[in-house]
C-alpha cells in the first residue's frame, strides 16, 4: 500500500511523520486517491465508502456521543496511519475533523497543550470550532497521555 504525500491536499503530517488526510465530505466531496481506511465523524453512518471504515456518532459542533467508541476508532486510525492511507472526515472538515486530528497528535506524543495549535497551524486555522471540542481534546489527553516521571 502507498501512503499519502505530505504535499497532498488536506494531509496533516503528525509530529512523528505519519500522514493523515482530513476532509469535509460536503466541502470536499471528490478527493483522490481513496483512503485505505477512514474514520467518519457524523451523526448518521457514512454512505458510499467502498474502503474499510468506522463511523463515530458525533453531532455537528459537538463531541462524540460515545467517547470510548471514538477513542477506539482514533487509536485504530493512528495505528493504521503508520503504513496505510488514513482519512478522518466530517461534513465540513473543520470542527469534528480538527478535533479528531488534535487527538491523533496526542496519540503521536504531542503534549495536550500544543495539540490544537499544531492542528490549526499545520492543517486548517479554523479547526476545532467550539469550546466543547477544545475541552474534548483536553479530556482525550487526560485519558491517553502517560504522566512523565518526576
Amino acid at each position: 500500500m502507498s501512503l499519502w504525500s505530505a504535499t497532498d491536499d488536506r494531509v496533516l503530517t503528525l509530529p512523528s511523520g505519519r500522514l493523515v488526510r482530513g476532509r469535509g465530505l460536503q466541502a470536499h466531496p471528490e478527493m483522490t486517491p481513496d483512503p485505505d481506511f477512514g474514520v467518519y465523524l457524523l451523526h448518521a453512518p457514512v454512505e458510499g465508502a467502498t474502503w474499510q471504515h468506522r463511523w463515530v456518532d458525533w453531532p455537528d459542533f459537538g463531541v462524540p456521543t460515545d467517547p470510548e467508541d471514538a477513542d477506539l476508532a482514533l487509536a485504530e486510525a493512528w495505528r493504521r496511519a503508520a503504513d496505510e492511507r488514513v482519512e478522518v472526515a466530517c461534513m465540513g472538515g473543520l470542527g469534528r475533523t480538527g478535533t479528531a486530528l488534535a487527538c491523533l497528535t496526542i496519540l503521536d506524543g504531542l503534549p495536550a497543550a500544543d495539540a490544537i495549535a499544531y492542528v490549526r497551524a499545520h492543517y486548517e486555522h479554523g479547526a476545532i470550532e467550539t469550546p466543547g471540542q477544545a475541552a474534548y481534546v483536553a479530556d482525550f489527553a487526560a485519558r491517553h497521555q502517560q504522566p512523565h516521571p518526576a
